[in-house]
């Protein structure tokens, strides 16, 4: 009986917690700074377009997992329901594809960090800052849940400010230029090509940036197996996951494309090496803020650190519950008294460690290497998520079961799942499909670009083989807790 107890998560993780994790898990230097390049290159509607569109993707999928998660509250969230509900080497393949996303996305937002600590300190070593920052994080995840998600919770507040702050400067600045101004408001968007200079094309391509950005949303379902009172709670946070979609991606995009024309070149230039010309820099700049660099750069160290924090959690929690399901080494399964599973997050921090890399290599190269090695694994968990739900509602009402019996259902399907699916699916193998089209094809590129796919496919395939595993029918489906 005491070894079930330690080696047990905890549900320490209140309502506001899971609201912040929810909104803030997909705001990072996707918005921050990659939004000016999606301006830029597919142009103020192509990048509006972009972000509805994939807003609404991101939507559907969260009501998606919000009915497993409601219904099935677990640490593993959709690693175990693509084992239960659509075949077990899937889950497996899934899971491990979760972890090693995370994994890499941590190593990357170490290496942003010592970008950005090198705009104020050029002198001092890069790889001292990720050694400090993921020491901290490390303590922080290594604390509690608690430790978790208070850290998250006032790094998300941070982020939020802003926005919230970006958005009324960006409104006062439009109307001064309504009465002000010779021009329309939507003069930006008449210049050139505008408002779609790329076409589709360019759509497509920035779609996979503005992907990027979202990801983390689904770190909701992670959080479900430590969530107090999970059938109450998700739902609650799911159902305003939309409003706040719209108000910080839609809303900030907006305000950009009015402002800020499509052709200004330092929309092309803004990455993590010139935090600068962010556009949220430049807008605040025409309002007179002259230290708008500095304070952006502290509110996009904050975004990278949150995402580093929330990696953490996400793929600890990911490896533990591969490690529960028998699908990953014992050890793995070790819980602290506190509810950590200190195993896991010890491996998590090892595979992090890829950031002192730029100890030997620039940390330019080692942030592309890092960004190209976590490539498309995030859309794969997505695609996952969405094949998942639709099995399950599908098996849930074969078996003649209720959906007045379910805690949360979503009120979108089928549509939800299948239009999640094949706009992942269209992103994820168009996201570099100009590169088929050169002259001399670039195998360097396309392989760092799809390698995550056909590693996917061996993984649950190679479980397939050895377990001989099947695609689980829907009459042998197991829905717990619920009588018909």
């Amino acid at each position: 009986m005491k070894e079930k107890k330690e080696n047990s998560l905890k549900r320490n993780l209140k309502t506001r917690y899971l609201m912040m994790i929810a909104i803030s898990g997909s705001i990072g230097t996707g918005l921050f700074v990659a939004s000016g390049a999606t301006i830029a290159q597919a142009g103020p509607g192509g990048a509006l377009l972009s972000y509805i569109l994939i807003g609404l993707m991101v939507y559907f999928l969260m009501t998606s997992l919000g009915e497993l998660a409601a219904f099935m509250p677990v640490s593993g969230s959709f690693a175990v329901y693509g084992s239960k509900y659509v075949d077990e080497g899937f889950g497996f393949a899934l899971g491990w594809n979760y972890w090693y996303n995370w994994a890499v996305t941590i190593a990357v937002d170490l290496v942003a960090a010592q970008i950005i600590m090198g705009w104020w300190f050029p002198d001092i070593p890069g790889w001292i800052w990720s050694a400090i920052f993921l020491g901290l994080i490390f303590l922080v995840n290594n604390i509690s849940v608690r430790g978790f998600s208070e850290a998250e919770y006032w790094f998300s507040l941070v982020k939020i400010s802003t926005i919230i702050i970006f958005i009324m400067i960006g409104t006062l600045l439009i109307l001064n230029m309504f009465f002000h101004s010779d021009h329309s408001v939507w003069y930006n968007w008449t210049i050139g090509d505008a408002p779609f200079p790329g076409g589709l094309p360019a759509i497509i391509r920035v779609a996979m940036m503005v992907g990027f950005s979202f990801q983390g949303t689904e770190l909701i379902g992670i959080t479900a197996g430590e969530s107090i009172d999970p059938q109450k709670n998700i739902p609650r946070a799911i159902r305003q996951i939309f409003w706040r979609i719209l108000l910080f991606y839609v809303l900030a995009i907006i305000v950009i494309s009015i402002l800020i024309p499509y052709t200004d070149p330092d929309l092309l230039r803004n990455n993590l090496q010139d935090i600068s010309v962010s556009p949220f820099t430049l807008v605040f700049q025409h309002a007179g803020l002259i230290s708008a660099a500095a304070i952006m750069n502290i509110v996009i160290l904050t975004a990278v650190l949150s995402s580093g924090n929330s990696g953490v959690y996400a793929a600890t929690r990911m490896l533990y519950a591969l490690a529960s399901d028998g699908k990953a080494p014992r050890i793995f399964r070790k819980v602290s008294p506190r509810g950590v599973p200190y195993s896991a997050l010890y491996a998590t921090t090892l595979v992090a460690g890829l950031c002192f890399l730029t100890f030997i290599f620039s940390k330019k190269i080692v942030y592309i290497w890092l960004l190209n090695a976590s490539g498309v694994t995030g859309f794969i968990a997505w695609l996952g998520i969405a094949v998942s739900h639709y099995r399950f509602r599908k098996g849930y009402l074969a078996q003649g079961f209720n959906l007045t019996q379910l805690p949360y259902h979503s009120p979108f399907f089928p549509i939800g799942p299948i239009f999640a699916f094949i706009l992942c699916l269209i992103i994820t193998l168009g996201q570099n499909y100009q590169a088929f089209y050169l002259e001399h094809l670039d195998w360097c590129e396309v392989t760092a670009t799809y390698i995550g796919i056909p590693l996917f496919l061996c993984i649950w395939f190679g479980f397939k083989i050895k377990t001989k595993s099947r695609i689980i029918k829907y009459s042998e489906m197991h829905f717990p807790n619920i009588k018909k």
